[in-house]
């Protein structure tokens, strides 16, 4: 899978108890190089597109959306090799979410609209790319994905479809916001829905025919999904919700390509990036999640503290005591309401 070239690290090592060549020298090779490259622009894309798909609870839209793509990455791979990837996918996508969205208004429920695609589409794919001879081989990558064998012009395609993406929900940005926080009152104002739904629509096809030919059709969804539901356990406020799903994306795919270089240089073990990616995404939602059931069990504690201790005041002298005390030293507001 490697090289023996690799083997020699590209800096001397010193004598720090933390060899920060460790984390940075597989990436002195190009190909380590473009993997980072594209992890990075689709952790970006990911974590601003990410936001919309979290709040109008778009997970399952995401999922039809991925296994639609699967017959145009199949297409188009069968046609052109791995040059068709992005033109077959890029058809499939478009027309996928133009599908679902209009499917979903015209009185067939989103989910059944979803369902029906989501199973049809990766029926077709399979049969399409069992008629090669080695379809095996190729059915692995082309659901699994190849981040390491990306080429320069693969690199290209992914930054470009990713810029869209990204240009599409940033020139949305307040009708999105609008029609997620309340669709009711957009309507109301005036915002047509179905343009701003096509549009968001359109922008995760393109994430998902990005993170596809990187990814895989299988794992993609986990970049879309698990990112901003980590911020979500972190922080409340909206404005950060892109930045932590940024960051948190872009750690897991560093950490996924380090862990895999050195896994299979050390160790002889072949990891699939694509896979320790998803893991440690799915690792670090897990620990925000349990430090998220902490705090709020602690903010709970706390809060039911002086709601005890005083709803029985009219029973206990001592606790009349308390109260009267409290409202003589002009305690905090909220101790008083506590009291």
């Amino acid at each position: 899978m490697w090289t023996a070239t690799i083997l020699s690290p590209s800096h001397p090592s010193t004598d720090s108890p933390v060899d920060l060549g460790f984390f940075f020298d597989p990436f002195s090779v190009p190909f380590m190089a473009r993997a980072l490259t594209t992890v990075l622009v689709l952790a970006v894309a990911s974590g601003i597109v990410g936001v919309f798909i979290n709040l109008r609870n778009l997970e399952f839209i995401s999922d039809g959306l991925v296994h639609a793509v699967f017959p145009g990455l199949v297409v188009g791979f069968v046609a052109s090799g791995t040059d068709g990837l992005l033109p077959g996918a890029l058809v499939a996508g478009v027309l996928a979410a133009l599908l679902l969205t209009v499917a979903s208004r015209r009185g067939v429920g989103s989910d059944a609209a979803i369902a029906v695609v989501l199973a049809g589409s990766f029926s077709i794919g399979i049969v399409i790319v069992s008629r090669e001879t080695n379809y095996v081989s190729q059915l692995e990558q082309l659901l699994f994905g190849g981040v390491l064998t990306v080429t320069p012009s693969q690199l290209t395609q992914i930054i470009i479809v990713g810029v869209v993406a990204v240009v599409l929900v940033v020139i949305t940005w307040r009708r999105q916001l609008f029609l997620a926080l309340d669709p009711v009152g957009s309507r109301a104002a005036g915002y047509r829905s179905l343009p701003t739904e096509i549009v968001l629509n359109c922008a995760i096809a393109l994430l998902v025919v990005a993170g596809s030919q990187a990814l895989g059709n299988l794992l993609v969804l986990a970049l879309l999904v698990v990112p901003v539901a980590i911020a979500r356990l972190l922080v409340r406020r909206l404005m950060l919700l892109a930045p932590l799903a940024i960051i948190s994306a872009a750690l897991a795919g560093w950490l996924g390509l380090v862990t895999s270089f050195h896994a299979s240089i050390s160790y002889g073990i072949t990891a699939s990036p694509g896979s320790l990616i998803v893991i440690i995404l799915i690792t670090l939602y897990a620990v925000a999640l349990l430090g998220h059931l902490l705090v709020e069990r602690i903010r709970t504690a706390r809060r039911a503290v002086p709601h005890t201790c005083f709803e029985h005041t009219g029973q206990h002298p001592v606790l009349d005591l308390d109260q009267d005390v409290s409202a003589r030293r002009r305690w905090s507001a909220r101790f008083r309401r506590a009291v």
